[in-house]
């Protein structure tokens, strides 16, 4: 099973996780609880009813309380993670494969059909094929609802760079359906996500108010995720070892942001004064989450605070230390 960052897996017990990142152990998958069967739950689908679960805070606790063994110490990446074995998953749901679906539907519901406009639209505008573009999210698992944002994911950095580039245009021509958010929309958004991310709201919109990968279309919100494709994505668990060395917080200048549409995304950063934490040569910025994708741009000099890893690549015989954000509340990344 080869499963990859924006596809969801059911497990037999009914539950629905989404996939992080493209290197997994052998015969697991590393997911987080989305959404979770509740009687009371506002999410349909046939019979059953779901519960969607945002902060990583609520996922670990709701893993504690019920699944605790899929909570492991992963040693390679040094980090508390969810780990679903293979014999457990019921169900895996790829994007690629249900926009297919949506394709051929005779009756696609409102949502579906904005999802299906939008999906066009990019790859008439970007020229990719359509094996290149899928749908993540609540759509993905048949859990949405008419409030439902739409998640649009794309495979392959060429094709990436080619609907970032389609989509920068769109953003920019003035038409009707692609709109970059206003301050009013960049207020809700910040509320939603300052639950679970420390940010001020002045600083958090001068970055969001510039991205290209999120908006709306049609009145309706959007984020974009852009993946590398499998023959992209060289390293194998085990390949580089990842081991935590604290906690720190930085002021450097992003050298290279060329990684920074991707999901997960990396800042090459240079001239880094260490402000608080071990007095380390930090030269990257990671996250895993989609929120700390295109923050920051090349000759900007940013503040910093997260985990602080060292990196191992055993094969390329590579070392570096590097700041991972998302695994906290207290992790954010501003311009200075």
């Amino acid at each position: 099973m080869k499963a990859r960052e924006g596809d969801l897996i059911e497990t037999k017990a009914g539950l629905i996780f989404d996939v992080k990142g493209l290197t997994h152990p052998p015969n697991k998958i590393i997911a987080f609880p989305r959404f979770i069967p509740d009687a009371l739950g506002n999410r349909k689908r046939k019979n059953a009813s779901y519960a969607k679960v945002y902060a990583l805070s609520k996922r670990f606790e709701f893993l504690e309380n019920n699944f605790p063994q899929y909570l492991v110490h992963d040693t390679v990446f040094d980090e508390r993670l969810c780990e679903i074995p293979f014999t457990d998953v019921k169900k895996h749901y790829k994007p690629i494969e249900k926009l297919q679906q949506l394709r051929k539907s005779r009756n696609p519901d409102m949502l579906e059909t904005q999802v299906l406009h939008l999906a066009e639209l990019l790859k008439e505008n970007a020229n990719i094929p359509w094996n290149a573009i899928g749908v993540s999210g609540s759509i993905l698992a048949e859990l949405h609802t008419p409030k439902s944002d739409i998640d649009p994911i794309v495979y392959g950095s060429e094709n990436c760079w080619k609907v970032y580039s389609a989509l920068k245009r769109l953003l920019n021509d003035g038409q009707e359906l692609f709109k970059p958010y206003r301050r009013e929309d960049l207020k809700v958004l910040f509320e939603f996500r300052s639950k679970d991310t420390a940010a001020d709201f002045e600083d958090f919109v001068r970055s969001e108010s510039r991205k290209t990968v999120q908006g709306k279309f049609a009145g309706t919100d959007y984020f974009i995720r852009f993946v590398k494709d499998w023959n992209e994505v060289k390293e194998k668990y085990g390949d580089v070892q990842y081991r935590n060395v604290g906690y720190a917080k930085i002021e450097a200048v992003v050298a290279d942001e060329t990684e920074a549409i991707f999901t997960p995304c990396k800042y090459e950063i240079e001239k880094v004064t260490v402000i608080e934490g071990p007095k380390l040569p930090i030269s990257e910025i990671a996250s895993f989450r989609g929120r700390f994708c295109e923050q920051a741009r090349a000759g900007e000099r940013v503040i910093a605070q997260g985990k602080v890893e060292h990196v191992k690549d055993i094969k390329r015989d590579r070392e570096c230390y590097r700041i991972l954000l998302g695994n906290k509340p207290s992790d954010f990344f501003v311009l200075a």
